[in-house]
């Protein structure tokens, strides 16, 4: 870290915070690891199942733009921010990364990130070396600071990856895949998030039309059959198609039935590798997972294999 500490600002978007001792001690441990952390004055409001109704969630969003600090902080996902998309300014958050700010988070927050793609609110596709401005596929605070069964209130390598990420010194990423893509090498820009949350985006205005990019995807509590079904409209969408790779990370929580009878996630990825011309990569530490890297949305990345070895390089 520099001597100036970067400003951070927890905000709730999305779902509502259901205890406040996981916000605390985020905002504690995100200024033990050098930054100058506060918490938004709506962050711990209750509407239903909404951190806020849809008019303070808005407000919280906007304000934190305003403000443009170095860091914007979900502090959890949920579901609310399909709900505001409609609303966004997305002059105000374009302007919030023209002067500086990183919006980090996942899961529900993929609906910020892939309309403010849509609505060419991220920043250039490729930036100076140390740059953190733009929109980070990334932990949040509640979960990946917070948690209260962590002395450090999260995964090491998760806080780790996100403090050098923000301070401009994270140029890539590794990760182990399967074998048999030994040799890819492909560019293009780098997007995606939760596939249910981007499945719900397809057709409206706010779902982005990334040619020749490299889609990164993850769920949590869906079935191996609703995850196909949801990477098959995708596909007949043409989207998968139009990709330069897609890179799958973790699938978490769902429930076996005794109806699957063999069937499960990998034949999901076999079956779809059969249907798109479009390499997919499996293994990206990337989820509703303890250790989770950091993604930079909509920047120009170059994806190399080596063995099964990949790097995701910026």
């Amino acid at each position: 870290m520099t001597n100036a500490r970067p400003s951070l600002i927890v905000y709730s978007p999305a779902g509502i915070v259901p205890a406040v001792a996981p916000v605390r001690k985020a905002v504690k441990r995100l200024t033990a690891l050098g930054f100058d952390a506060a918490l938004d004055e709506s962050a711990l409001t209750k509407h239903q199942r909404f951190a806020g109704d849809d008019d303070v969630r808005l407000a919280a969003i906007h304000r934190v733009a305003t403000a443009a600090p170095q860091v914007a902080l979900a502090t959890r996902g949920g579901y609310g921010l399909t709900r505001l998309l409609d609303r966004i300014d997305w002059s105000v958050m374009a302007r919030s990364v023209e002067r500086g700010t990183a919006w980090v988070g996942y899961s529900d927050v993929t609906a910020l990130q892939l309309a403010a793609l849509a609505h060419k609110a991220t920043g250039p596709h490729q930036v100076e070396e140390g740059v953190t401005a733009g929109f980070w596929a990334g932990p949040m605070a509640c979960d990946d600071f917070g948690r209260a069964d962590s002395p450090e209130g999260g995964d090491d390598v998760t806080q780790d990856c996100f403090v050098e990420a923000m301070t401009g010194e994270l140029e890539a990423v590794g990760f182990r895949t399967e074998q048999g893509f030994d040799g890819l090498e492909v560019s293009g820009r780098l997007w995606g998030g939760n596939l249910a949350v981007t499945q719900a985006l397809l057709g409206t205005p706010h779902f982005p039309k990334i040619r020749n990019g490299i889609l990164f995807l993850e769920d949590v509590n869906e079935h191996p059959y609703r995850i196909e079904r949801a990477l098959l409209q995708l596909h007949q969408s043409g989207v998968l198609d139009q990709q330069k790779a897609i890179v799958l990370g973790a699938f978490t929580e769902y429930r076996k039935s005794s109806l699957d009878r063999g069937y499960n996630l990998k034949t999901v990825i076999s079956y779809l590798r059969t249907l798109t011309k479009t390499p997919i990569l499996t293994g990206l530490p990337f989820g509703h997972v303890p250790t989770k890297l950091c993604l930079p949305l909509g920047r120009k990345v170059g994806l190399v294999v080596q063995g099964r070895d990949a790097f995701v390089m910026w």
